[in-house]
């Protein structure tokens, strides 16, 4: 099967990556690790990052490309390949990923959503910062130490209080 993506450089992308098991812790686990193969790609294939977030199974990232690069692709397949050979394999790979020579850490593919405009924009980066309210690991978003919210209140782009599990019926990002 062929999946069709929206290549537009110099655009901005939502992203959704997953582990392959998804009861594993191994993301905050291991985030520094994470962290430096973010660090190393993008020194070799930049871009900018508006909001992540790392949950200990998965990850949200909103990514602007420079213009005229629309290769998101190649840039996660490198995070991923990267950061797999940081880690001792302990999942069970199987017999066709195993022949291509390919780890089972990952899901094979993930969501990636071209954003619209402003308002597209911003309900992604509010459902990335309460993520980790939604999936109830934190009551205040700014709890998490893996999101980018912290950088957003350091630059006075929202408050501390901002996504409290009070907040809960709002659907932040969820329209």
């Amino acid at each position: 099967m062929r999946y069709r993506r929206a290549l537009i450089g110099g655009a901005s992308y939502f992203f959704t990556v997953n582990l392959a098991d998804r009861y594993s812790g191994l993301l905050v686990e291991r985030v520094n690790d994470l962290r430096d193969v973010v660090r190393e790609v993008r020194a070799q294939h930049p871009f900018e990052i508006i909001a992540w977030v790392v949950m200990p199974n998965h990850l949200h990232a909103i990514w602007r490309l420079p213009d005229g690069d629309s290769d998101f692709s190649m840039r996660w397949g490198l995070i991923e390949g990267n950061f797999s050979r940081r880690v001792p394999t302990i999942e069970s790979i199987s017999a066709s990923r195993k022949s291509k020579g390919e780890r089972g850490l990952w899901q094979k593919r993930f969501w990636e959503h071209l954003i619209r405009d402003d308002n597209d924009l911003q309900r992604h980066v509010d459902y990335i910062h309460y993520n980790p309210v939604k999936h109830g690991f934190v009551r205040r978003a700014v709890d998490w130490e893996y999101s980018s919210i912290h950088r957003a209140i350091r630059l006075g782009w929202m408050t501390p209080d901002w996504g409290c599990a009070d907040d809960i019926g709002v659907g932040f990002g969820e329209r």
